[in-house]
C-alpha cells in the first residue's frame, strides 16, 4: 500500500437524498487520502438506470445539465432536467423528470388520462443539442400509454377511425386506427437510443405493464382490463402498419409501455440499466488497469444482488481479479449473499445511533471517515 501508483477506481452510486454519486467519490478520496496520500483514486460515478442515472452520466463526462418546462403526466406544466455529455455528442435524460410518478398526487394518479409527452419534449430538447447518441432511462413512470405521448410530442399522429388525432393517455388507445409518421422528427434517423430497462414484463398479459403496474399508478381493476385491452389493440395496429410486434416482447411493458414504444418509434435498443452506465463510462478499462475498487449505495442487503450498482461494478472488477469494498449508508438483512458474488467486504458508514436526517445531511463526512479508517487498515497490514 505505500508503493506510489497504487490505484483505487471509484464506482459508487449516489446515496439517495444525501450525495449525488460524484459527490460520494468526492469524500472517499478525501479519506483515503488521508490514510495514504500515496494512493490515485479515479472517479466513476455510477448508476443503475434508475434515478441518478442522468447526473451520473453528465458527471462522469464533464457535461452539463439543462432545465426546461415540459408538459406533465397529467398534461399540466412541470420543470423537468436532461444532460449532455461533455463531448456534445450524447443526450441523457429520465422520463420520470417529466412523466413521473413523483409529479402526481397519490388522489390524482390516473392512467387513463397520463401522458409521456413531456418525455418526448425531453427528446427534442437533446436533439436540439445535435447529439447522436441518447440514453433514456425509463424507471419511476406515472403513465400507461405505451409511449404515445413521447410520439405525439416527435411529430407522430395517433388517428381515430375519422382521423382525429387522440388525446392523452393510456384510455385512448383502444380508438387507435392509423398512425401517421409524416412529421415524426427526421434528426431521430441519426441517432442511436439506448433505453435503461431493468424489468422483463411484456407489453400485454398477466405480467404486462396494466396488470402489474397499474395499480401503483392509480388503475381500478375495471381500469387496468381496459387499459390492458387498449395496449393489445394498439400493439395490433403497430403490427399491422408497422410490421413490428410488441405485444410480448421482454421489456415493452416498462414504464406503462414505454419501453414498446421507443423499440418501435425510436429504433431503440432496450438494456440493463447498469450494463448501459458500465458501457459508457468506460469502467471495465479503468477497472482493468486498477489495483482495487470501491463501490456503494445508500442502502445494501440481499436485493443489491438483483441488478444494483454495487452488483454490477463487482462483477466487472472479479473478471479482472480486483478486491472490491463497498460502503453503504445502510446495512440491511442477509448482506452475506453478496459475498459469494463480488463484494470482499461492506462497510457500514454511520458513527452510531442518529436520526435520519442526521444520517443524511452528514453523509459525506461519515463517508470520508470511514474510507479513511479502511485506508489505515490497508495501509498497516502492508508495511
Amino acid at each position: 500500500m505505500k508503493k506510489l501508483g497504487y490505484v483505487i477506481v471509484l464506482a459508487p452510486d449516489s446515496f439517495k437524498e444525501s450525495m449525488t454519486a460524484k459527490e460520494v467519490c468526492a469524500a472517499m478520496e478525501r479519506g483515503i487520502q488521508k490514510g495514504n496520500p500515496n494512493v490515485t483514486c479515479i472517479h466513476v460515478p455510477m448508476a443503475d438506470g434508475g434515478e441518478g442515472t442522468m447526473q451520473s452520466l453528465v458527471d462522469a463526462t464533464g457535461g452539463t445539465v439543462h432545465t426546461v418546462m415540459v408538459t406533465g403526466p397529467l398534461g399540466d406544466e412541470v420543470e423537468a432536467s436532461y444532460g449532455i455529455s461533455g463531448d456534445g455528442c450524447t443526450g441523457v435524460l429520465e422520463m420520470a423528470s417529466a412523466s413521473g410518478i413523483h409529479l402526481v398526487p397519490p388522489a390524482q394518479r390516473n392512467p387513463l388520462t397520463a401522458t409521456t409527452y413531456g418525455t418526448g419534449e425531453l427528446i427534442k430538447a437533446c436533439l436540439d443539442h445535435g447529439i447522436n447518441q441518447l440514453l433514456i432511462g425509463i424507471g419511476g413512470s406515472a403513465t400507461n400509454d405505451g409511449g404515445a405521448g413521447v410520439v405525439q410530442a416527435l411529430g407522430g399522429k395517433l388517428l381515430d377511425a375519422e382521423g382525429k388525432e387522440l388525446a392523452f393517455g393510456g384510455g385512448e388507445l383502444g380508438r387507435l386506427a392509423s398512425v401517421d409518421l409524416g412529421g415524426f422528427d427526421p434528426r431521430l434517423q441519426h441517432v442511436k437510443v439506448e433505453v435503461a430497462c431493468d424489468v422483463n414484463n411484456p407489453l400485454c398479459g398477466e405480467t404486462g405493464a396494466s396488470q402489474v403496474f397499474g395499480p401503483q399508478k392509480g388503475a381500478t381493476p375495471a381500469i387496468i382490463e381496459q387499459l390492458d385491452s387498449n395496449l393489445r389493440h394498439y400493439a395490433e395496429i403497430i403490427k399491422q402498419q408497422l410490421g413490428k410486434d410488441i405485444a410480448l416482447y421482454p421489456g415493452a411493458g416498462a414504464a406503462g409501455g414505454l419501453g414498446g414504444g421507443l423499440l418501435v418509434f425510436l429504433n431503440g435498443t432496450l438494456k440493463k440499466g447498469i450494463e448501459m452506465v458500465i458501457d459508457y463510462t468506460g469502467l471495465e478499462e479503468k477497472v482493468r488497469q486498477a489495483d482495487m475498487v470501491w463501490t456503494g449505495e445508500g442502502g445494501m442487503d440481499f436485493q443489491t444482488q438483483y441488478g444494483k450498482t454495487p452488483l454490477g461494478v463487482a462483477m466487472v472488477a472479479k473478471k479482472h481479479g480486483k478486491p472490491v469494498v463497498a460502503l453503504a449508508g445502510r446495512i440491511g438483512d442477509r448482506i452475506e449473499v453478496l459475498y459469494d458474488q463480488g463484494i470482499d467486504a461492506v462497510f457500514g458508514i454511520m458513527p452510531g445511533a442518529v436520526s435520519l436526517t442526521e444520517a443524511l445531511a452528514n453523509g459525506q463526512q461519515n463517508i470520508e471517515r470511514t474510507s479513511e479508517n479502511i485506508v489505515r487498515l490497508m495501509t498497516s497490514l502492508n508495511k
